[in-house]
């Protein structure tokens, strides 16, 4: 079982300033707008795909590496799951930006994104990992 540090529900300074900075990132309105009240709300620590993999319980296949962000891949149960992992913030969130123009449902965290099917099931996950839900959970571009 990955163990990502804190306890929910107590917050540190450097918690808080954690938290400050990434909703100034985020632009400081919308969802994940505020100073979060319990950890859980706060981004998680930098994983790797395969940690994540672990997390939900399968054998992801290395999809692809390129300069910024390694992918790889799973299905569990009948349910697809892509991992991703990424050298700088800058490259999650341009990847990010572009991958929610297709729908899905994304939890993000500190240069890490995990794509799954289930809203409820990625929900249960950001308990875990902390990190943020994005996305509408519907598939298809216009």
């Amino acid at each position: 079982m990955l163990a990502v540090g804190g306890c929910a529900g107590e917050l540190t300074e450097r918690d808080r300033q954690a938290a400050a900075a990434y909703n100034d990132h985020r632009g400081g309105s919308g969802h994940g707008a505020g100073t979060p009240t319990t950890a859980a709300a706060l981004p998680s620590e930098p994983l790797t795909w395969r940690q994540l993999a672990h997390t939900v319980g399968c054998q992801a296949t290395l999809q692809g590496h390129t300069s910024d962000f390694r992918q790889a891949s799973c299905v569990k149960d009948g349910d697809a799951f892509v991992f991703l992992d990424f050298d700088t913030a800058r490259g999650q969130r341009d990847w990010l930006e572009y991958a929610v123009l297709y729908g899905g449902i994304y939890l993000s965290g500190d240069r890490w994104v995990l794509s799954g099917d289930s809203r409820e099931y990625m929900e249960s996950l950001r308990e875990e990992l902390g990190g943020g839900i994005e996305g509408t959970g519907e598939h298809g571009g216009s």
